[in-house]
């Protein structure tokens, strides 16, 4: 089988896998992660494993596209009408599941802290898909709801900059070196360059871009300035998430167009595939014996974690009770930046420590996947953002006698 009919292969069972999954009413990144696993090394074997490791460059590329998407909802404007209190927020509850998780595989499983580091960082992200679909599903309105959105905006760029820290930290010990400020603040420095550099371009991209150029004109030039940032940074050793998270920052608060974000989302949807269906195939089935209850110690404390630093977030920033109990129940799906993060630190850690990683994250992603958008529903029928169907009223009413 040659490269070009692998990827066919590829892009056909993402696919398929989606439909049957619609049928289920499961998100589509579930069925695209259950494709690869189908077709992988540890199933069917239909993809050689010579093009599932050459594969790499994919995975760059559809990061680049996530942390670029991820820049739009960065709007200055917004954050500024919210004020420090959806920042403090987000910081909470996204650093409490991350500490949460990182302080477990330390101490209740003795795990190196690395590792540790990297996996708390990585759980800490959420994915937003689910939940805004769930939010634009039921025409969802409210106090609740803008809070939620503000907050799963700004939880993958936390998610991101934990990610860069940890990993500098991570290199360092994996290194063997002593860790000192110079050997810590290198990598930071780079990252920091990088994005000032990417934040430079996108300057220069709002500049040329105007009303009168055509859409092919935009997306080949967006394209351009995407792919030379993660180009650069693969050289640099440094991860392109920050750079080109930085790039659709400046551009959304510069030239408001949201159109271009469309663009390019619409074209980089079947490298998301790709990118799904590759992260399922690398996964090691085999090692599921192995993550078993580190897998499942993890799946829970990262929701606890979640909830836990939302209601703490919410009580120091005094907001709505309907927030401080029910926001965290709508913040635990995981898929795209988590996925993506994983990929990351299984390049940085050992073979062994980077498999468990991939495993851990790629099964608990499918899981969260799975129960993310009915708890995003149920959180906004809690917090009254919805009027609940018939067949939810016994669910409620459950609830609500366990409430009081």
């Amino acid at each position: 089988m040659n490269v070009v009919t692998g990827l066919a292969l590829l892009l056909f069972a993402g696919f398929a896998m989606a439909k049957i999954m619609h049928l289920f009413r499961l998100p589509n990144v579930t069925g695209y992660i259950l494709s690869g696993i189908l077709i992988g090394p540890f199933c069917l074997h239909l993809i050689p494993q010579t093009i599932i490791d050459g594969m790499d460059f994919v995975s760059d590329i559809a990061l680049a596209f996530i942390a670029f998407g991820v820049g739009k909802y960065l709007k200055l404007s917004s954050l500024r009408e919210s004020g420090s209190r959806i920042i403090f927020l987000t910081f909470c509850e996204a650093l409490v599941a991350a500490a949460a998780v990182s302080i477990l595989m330390i101490f209740a499983f003795h795990l190196p802290v690395s590792f540790a580091l990297i996996l708390g960082a990585t759980g800490s992200a959420t994915a937003p898909a689910s939940t805004i679909m769930t939010i634009r599903q039921y025409k969802a309105k409210g106090t609740f709801v803008t809070t939620l959105l503000q907050v799963v905006a700004l939880d993958d760029a936390v998610a991101l900059i934990a990610f860069s820290l940890c990993t500098a930290v991570a290199q360092t010990l994996n290194s063997g070196v002593r860790l000192n400020p110079g050997v810590f603040l290198y990598p930071i420095a780079l990252n920091l360059l990088m994005i000032v550099t990417s934040g430079l371009f996108g300057w220069i991209f709002c500049k040329i871009i105007t009303e009168k150029s055509s859409n092919f004109d935009r997306l080949i030039l967006a394209l351009l300035c995407i792919l030379l940032i993660t180009g650069i940074c693969d050289s640099l050793d440094v991860s392109p998430l920050l750079s080109c998270m930085a790039f659709g920052t400046v551009y959304a608060n510069k030239n408001h167009d949201k159109k271009m974000f469309r663009q390019i989302n619409s074209f980089a949807q079947p490298f998301f595939i790709l990118f799904f269906v590759h992260s399922g195939m690398s996964l090691d089935i085999t090692s599921l014996r192995t993550a078993g209850i580190i897998g499942i110690a993890y799946f829970f404390v990262r929701i606890i974690g979640k909830y836990a630093g939302a209601f703490v977030g919410s009580i120091a920033t005094r907001a709505p009770s309907e927030i401080r109990n029910y926001l965290g129940l709508a913040l635990i799906p995981q898929a795209g930046v988590s996925i993506g993060l994983a990929v990351l630190g299984q390049r940085i850690l050992p073979a062994a420590m980077g498999s468990l990683l991939s495993v851990i994250i790629l099964s608990s992603s499918v899981l969260y996947e799975m129960i993310g958008p009915a708890s995003a529903k149920l959180a906004l029928i809690l917090a009254k953002a919805i009027k609940p169907e018939k067949k939810d009223f016994t669910l409620c009413n459950k609830q609500a006698k366990v409430r009081s």
